[in-house]
């Protein structure tokens, strides 16, 4: 038997491996309610037991994986709290440690420390990451994109050129041409193609496929944040009605200001601007017999476009791309 408010998970382990049963006491030796982290059954799992006050009962587990009954130990009732899942038994020993720290050193009563356990460790888990890597670095390439229209243009035509956002197919559309931006941190210019209709023009309008290449940058890269910020910046500047609408588009996409992001990147390779014609290598929607497309529910594949050489000429617009 040891005493103390933590079990640490190497003695937990040692008898875990052993095949051999231990308990702690985990209140003070005349404390009420009695609180004990047991490795039962032959050393095969692990428990949190504590003693249950005169007519309480045990909580209601809200959780599938967590069992809580009522055994009878040395003449006391208590509560028993284990797992019925035995690869998560690691986890489940922090959990048992957080519950007891509840009861031994805060006071909570059983009901209370279960609970609140568990609701902050939801609140943890279900909360929000923010943009994946793969998101945020096609988010600066998109931003990059913009500001170059808005180099060539003006602030306002770039805001109301990116469509990306709200699920068109394609992410820019200008007077003269719809472009679509793919950014990767691969040493290849390998981008996944999603659909049949992302590299496939609409309209008769021409389609230009933007590659850009990032790679991690140290002290000298751009954070997703800086550049969301610039842009920003630059829009409240020059085109203050455009600022709502901007702010929707992120929002869109996932941008979250509340979740900062510290990963720096620069430009691997200068960015490359390929006309999506006969040229390029892709799959479309005609390369499917007509009978067969409405059965084509979801296409995605990825298309190598290094050591492809753009075209003599390329929109202004799309030319000295740099992240904002």
């Amino acid at each position: 038997m040891t005493e103390g408010p933590y079990v640490p998970w190497s003695s937990v382990e040692h008898f875990l491996g052993a095949s051999q049963t231990t308990s702690y006491r985990l209140s003070a030796p005349a404390a009420h309610p009695e609180v004990s982290y047991v490795v039962g059954d032959g050393g095969r799992d692990i428990a949190l037991y504590v003693e249950l006050e005169r007519r309480s009962k045990p909580p209601i587990s809200p959780l599938p994986l967590i069992r809580i009954d009522q055994i009878a130990e040395r003449g006391m009732r208590m509560a028993r709290i284990r797992t019925t899942q035995a690869t998560l038994v690691r986890d489940f020993h922090d959990l048992l440690n957080a519950v007891a720290d509840r009861i031994v050193t805060h006071d909570r009563t059983l009901d209370q420390a279960f609970g609140e356990t568990v609701r902050s460790w939801s609140a943890l888990l279900n909360r929000p990451r923010g943009l994946g890597t793969e998101k945020r670095i096609g988010l600066i390439g998109e931003l990059a994109v913009l500001s170059a229209i808005a180099r060539s243009e003006d602030w306002q035509t770039a805001v109301e050129a990116w469509k990306g956002p709200y699920g068109e197919e394609h992410d820019f559309g200008l007077p003269g041409f719809d472009a679509e931006v793919k950014t990767t941190s691969s040493e290849q210019a390998r981008h996944t193609i999603h659909g049949l209709g992302q590299l496939t023009p609409t309209g008769g309008r021409p389609l230009w496929l933007v590659s850009l290449q990032l790679t991690r940058g140290g002290l000298g890269g751009r954070t997703l944040s800086d550049c969301v910020r610039s842009v920003r910046d630059q829009v409240t500047e020059r085109a203050p009605t455009s600022r709502d609408r901007l702010d929707r588009q992120l929002a869109a996409v996932g941008w979250d200001s509340e979740h900062p992001d510290d990963e720096r990147w620069h430009l691997r390779h200068a960015p490359i601007a390929l006309a999506v014609d006969e040229q390029l290598p892709r799959l479309d929607i005609d390369s499917v017999p007509a009978q067969f497309r409405d059965r084509i529910r979801d296409v995605t594949y990825t298309l190598d476009v290094s050591g492809i050489a753009p075209p003599p000429t390329t929109p202004t617009v799309l030319a000295n791309l740099l992240l904002p």
